[in-house]
């Protein structure tokens, strides 16, 4: 199969690292600097990816384009991509509800073959191996496939049909997320009360619980900027399939506490617990 030219649309901490991972059955990966911040210049220079002036530029190259961004820029990043005729494979690989994910196919079809992805897991580095579940027609999810035969990105078929490797991606987001926003709120409640070392000693008795780990409390508030929107694309479709969605809702809701602690990987467990007390 032929080597192709692969452009990453918004190279978060994610979308850089998978990216650098596909460049080992790719000629080049192209990402487009115009406007994006110097934290993403830097990402970008890490991962040896090969800057382009503009938007134009890149679909024009790319044999390949995948999304990794912000759930709620999702479409409208595709609805770009559609308005410049992009012809070849889009990997929609954001964290978004099935219907979204089909809605995106509609705006790109047929002009470009549109594959439904989910990662599920870390970024690839230091040793992580993220799953990136993969649907949609046979030809273009095996291109993908060999795109990162061979590195630490894994991938699985799921079918044909756009859509579940969102449903999947989320469906698994649902519980891993919102149960480490129950571990933050169970502390939270545990510490006014000068409880809380009690509580996690309860739950280091037992196997497996979030609550034995507290210091990923801080991690979570750093990535809620991004989680809560996940959470909310999630609730979309527990209420599409007559699910109750509101702990999801409730779940995003509380991560918004944390906005502004984008990112910040200073963020002790006390700043955290503070910050979700005191919005």
């Amino acid at each position: 199969m032929d080597q192709p030219t692969v452009g990453i649309l918004h190279p978060g901490s994610m979308g850089a690292a998978i990216a650098a991972c596909a460049a080992a059955n790719a000629t080049a990966v192209l990402w487009c600097a115009a406007g994006r911040s110097t934290a993403s210049v830097a990402r970008a220079e890490q991962f040896g990816l090969t800057p382009v002036g503009t938007l134009s530029d890149l679909l024009e190259r790319s044999d390949v384009v995948i999304s990794l961004c912000p759930p709620a820029a999702a479409e409208d990043l595709a609805r770009d991509i559609a308005a410049h005729g992009f012809t070849g494979v889009y990997v929609e690989a954001n964290a978004i509800s099935p219907e979204r994910a089909s809605r995106i196919a509609e705006l790109l079809e047929p002009a470009a073959t549109v594959v439904d992805g989910g990662v599920v897991g870390s970024p690839p580095v230091r040793g992580k191996t993220p799953t990136l579940y993969l649907s949609g027609p046979a030809d273009a999810t095996a291109r993908i496939e060999a795109l990162f035969a061979g590195t630490a990105v894994k991938t699985k078929m799921l079918g044909p049909e756009v859509g579940k490797a969102s449903a999947l991606k989320l469906s698994y987001a649902s519980f891993q997320k919102t149960s480490r926003v129950l571990v933050a709120l169970a502390v939270g409640m545990a510490r006014e009360h000068g409880v809380d070392q009690e509580l996690i000693d309860i739950a280091s008795r037992r196997t497996e619980s979030y609550l034995a780990e507290p210091e990923y409390i801080a991690k979570t508030a750093a990535r809620a900027w991004r989680w809560g929107p996940e959470l909310e694309e999630a609730a979309n479709t527990l209420e599409a399939a007559g699910l109750p969605p509101e702990m999801l809702y409730a779940a995003a809701s509380t991560l918004a506490r944390w906005n502004d602690v984008k990112d910040d990987s200073e963020l002790t467990l006390t700043d955290a617990l503070d910050r979700l007390a005191q919005p």
